[in-house]
């Protein structure tokens, strides 16, 4: 007999599948996240070492992130679809399938510097490399940050790490502004200082996607849309 006639009997059923599929969501969000890291090492370890072999990884490598960005999309519309879910429970799969395109666009990225490094016939100098190297840890630890946030639905962490993204727009403030004073005075091929630009671009804008991993963090947890950048 039925303790509670009222209820829906298939109410348990729909909430442990739900869960589950959600689970699997931040599961492979983990795993997008894990991948982007290696991304960024490959692809600033291929540009600084002039290894042009790891650098064609990088770029034909973005295809396995596509694809869990894929499987995690095709999730999200799974459980809207037969789930229906309201409330705190759609909020977080919408969150989550934003997360996904933003750790997309970070593989991309990568990719950028990787067709770079796989296109030069030099090597950064000294001073520039430390710079790339500075800044290469500086987007990884910020991602590898927020993966952990979002596992522990840490929000004050992700406003955190948010705010360190200062450390990364100043390194490519200076980046640029150095490239643009050797090619004035002529002390460097204006072709090799774009593309270095373009790299500290790129990982600038790795910088920034991983502050909007944070505003959607902040989202998902508490419904308010706050601008952390």
């Amino acid at each position: 007999m039925n303790p509670n006639p009222g209820a829906d009997p298939h109410a348990h059923r729909y909430r442990s599948v739900l869960d589950e599929d959600t689970a699997r969501a931040r599961e492979l969000i983990s795993q997008m996240g894990s991948f982007v890291e290696t991304a960024i090492q490959c692809a600033t370890t291929a540009l600084l070492d002039g290894d042009r072999t790891l650098a064609g990884a990088v770029v034909t490598g973005d295809i396995a992130l596509n694809a869990m960005q894929y499987e995690l999309r095709d999730l999200c519309f799974t459980i809207i679809l037969t789930q229906a879910p309201v409330a705190r429970d759609l909020r977080e799969v919408m969150g989550i399938h934003h997360m996904a395109s933003e750790l997309e666009r970070m593989g991309d990225h990568c990719v950028g510097i990787g067709r770079i490094a796989r296109d030069r016939d030099d090597r950064p100098d000294p001073e520039r490399a430390a710079d790339i190297t500075a800044m290469a840890t500086l987007c990884i630890e910020q991602v590898h940050g927020m993966i952990d946030a979002l596992t522990a639905r840490d929000v004050a962490r992700a406003r955190a790490i948010a705010a360190h993204d200062r450390r990364i727009d100043d390194l490519y403030n200076r980046i640029f502004h150095a490239m643009m004073t050797v090619v004035a005075v002529g002390q460097i091929d204006p072709h090799h200082a774009t593309s270095m630009v373009f790299v500290a671009h790129h990982l600038e804008r790795i910088g920034d996607r991983v502050t909007n991993l944070a505003e959607d963090l902040v989202y998902l947890e508490t419904g308010d849309v706050e601008e952390l950048g």
